[in-house]
């Protein structure tokens, strides 16, 4: 109960062991099923897809479920004000100039608005190891830069060949193909470019460190080694641990880039980095098994993007492998283990981060 006993000092919340999505929460997987999350890969033996059943790989298991606490914080105007900050960051780093047409196509996607859960996710873990969040600024950029160029690529017809992104008609519609594709392609180049020239105050050493991180979660063994591996996927079957493999490079690396570099940034020494980086881990993942809950529960009208696309191009997602309870369950395995991570941080520090796990959960778009 170390994460418990942690922040009981505090004011705080108690979370209903059921969020608005349904997501059952639990200190450790159930008899039905073993998940490990940190350093090694999520694994679930024999899965059948027909009847859901699941063996015990490993741990000892307990299905007893446990209430949440929070430490009190006002997380909604964090993250406004935190957001603000982003926005401006972001609209400064892209100025309009000659050539015009590539940087409106750039500044298009990159400033549409989102919620911007990265780049304070960065910021966040810099502050929880002592870092002022100037330090991880620059590097909060880049990695929504990235993250709006992987979005504009994946858009494209060639890939999942969707005509709206954040409610609004995604790059290549306004822009065309071409221009989407240069659009993206810059904005990569921009990220680590601004993180080189724009970050203050930190060792080289350290610039350097996150700069690779940011390589590592862009690249084939990254973002781009998941997207390929999900689009050779597409109309054949996929076990769990594919399935784990696609979602934690297209999507959890980046996310856990922006995590591990705002700790570099702010300071952070090795154990904190890693103990940073298993919760980025788990939230990472947990991220993806929410987008895939609710692209099966929830209109195009709330998401802001096409809504039933991967049923209709029979992708492998959680809920089809393992059903929509038992994903359901999963995301609560997964917001438990991001809890526990925390448990080694001051909770005051860390309460952005407890917060921004638990609505990563409970999102509804």
């Amino acid at each position: 109960m170390a994460f418990l006993a942690t922040i009981s000092c505090h004011e705080n919340l108690v979370l209903s062991n059921t969020l608005s999505n349904n997501f059952t929460f639990s200190r450790k997987p159930s008899p039905s099923q073993s998940y490990s999350v940190l350093h090694k890969k999520i694994q679930a033996s024999n899965v059948a897809n027909g009847s859901q059943t699941f063996q015990v790989k490993e741990q000892e298991v307990s299905s007893k479920v446990e209430k949440f606490i929070l430490p009190k914080f006002e997380f909604k105007e964090y993250m406004k004000m935190k957001a603000i900050k982003v926005n401006k960051a972001l609209d400064d780093a892209i100025p309009m100039k000659e050539p015009v047409k590539i940087h409106d196509a750039m500044r298009y996607s990159l400033l549409a608005g989102g919620k911007r859960v990265r780049p304070i996710l960065c910021m966040a873990s810099c502050e929880v190891v002592g870092g002022d969040e100037s330090l991880a600024i620059p590097a909060a950029c880049a990695v929504e830069m990235i993250h709006t160029m992987s979005l504009i690529h994946d858009d494209l017809p060639c890939m999942d060949n969707d005509d709206l992104r954040r409610g609004k008609p995604t790059n290549h519609k306004v822009f065309g193909e071409d221009t989407a594709v240069l659009a993206g392609d810059a904005l990569m180049s921009l990220a680590f470019e601004h993180v080189a020239t724009k970050t203050r105050n930190v060792t080289p050493q350290r610039v350097v460190q996150a700069i690779g991180e940011l390589g590592s979660a862009a690249g084939s063994e990254g973002l781009v080694g998941g997207q390929i591996v999900d689009i050779t996927s597409e109309g054949k079957e996929v076990s769990l641990t594919e399935l784990e493999y696609i979602h934690h490079h297209k999507t959890g690396k980046l996310l856990e880039a922006a995590v591990v570099c705002g700790s570099i940034m702010g300071g952070g020494n090795e154990v904190a980095v890693e103990r940073l980086r298993s919760y980025a881990r788990c939230i990472g993942l947990l991220f993806q098994v929410v987008d895939d809950i609710l692209d099966v529960t929830k209109s195009s009208d709330v998401l802001g993007k096409t809504a039933g696309k991967d049923l209709v191009t029979d992708k492998a997602t959680y809920p089809k492998l393992m059903g929509l309870e038992k994903a359901r369950q999963f995301a609560g395995e997964l917001m438990a283990k991001a809890m526990d991570e925390l448990s080694y941080f001051d909770s005051t520090k860390a309460a952005p981060l407890y917060h921004i796990a638990n609505y990563i959960a409970s999102r509804q778009n």
